[in-house]
């Protein structure tokens, strides 16, 4: 029954993070749908996972996680550096306010 409850919030942040990622690249003028935008949270949440068991948690792990996450969003997206750095903070922004609001919507378990 745990397993049930982790694969569920595992899928419901995935949805929430592709829905973000999705804005944010729309936002910028991107035209990939909304595939390639759960692909890209999938993605990022590969990275994080990877960075995070050999550096931990810290900004040496946020550092290499960011630079190998605006790889990722360039290839999947096919867009440049600065494009890519532009969407990550975008990105960024609507988790922010997400992870501001969403607690409150769902309200203490």
């Amino acid at each position: 029954m745990a397993y049930l409850g982790i694969l569920l919030s595992f899928l419901i942040s995935l949805i929430i993070s592709a829905i973000i990622i999705y804005l944010a690249a729309k936002l910028l003028g991107e035209t990939e749908g909304f595939g390639t935008a759960i692909f890209a949270a999938f993605i990022g949440a590969i990275i994080f996972a990877i960075v995070s068991y050999f550096f931990g948690i810290g900004w040496i792990a946020s550092v290499v996680g960011g630079i190998v996450w605006l790889i990722a969003l360039g290839s999947l997206y096919k867009m440049g550096w600065l494009k890519s750095f532009f969407v990550a903070i975008v990105i960024w922004i609507f988790a922010a306010i997400v992870s501001l609001v969403l607690p409150t919507i769902v309200g203490p378990l």
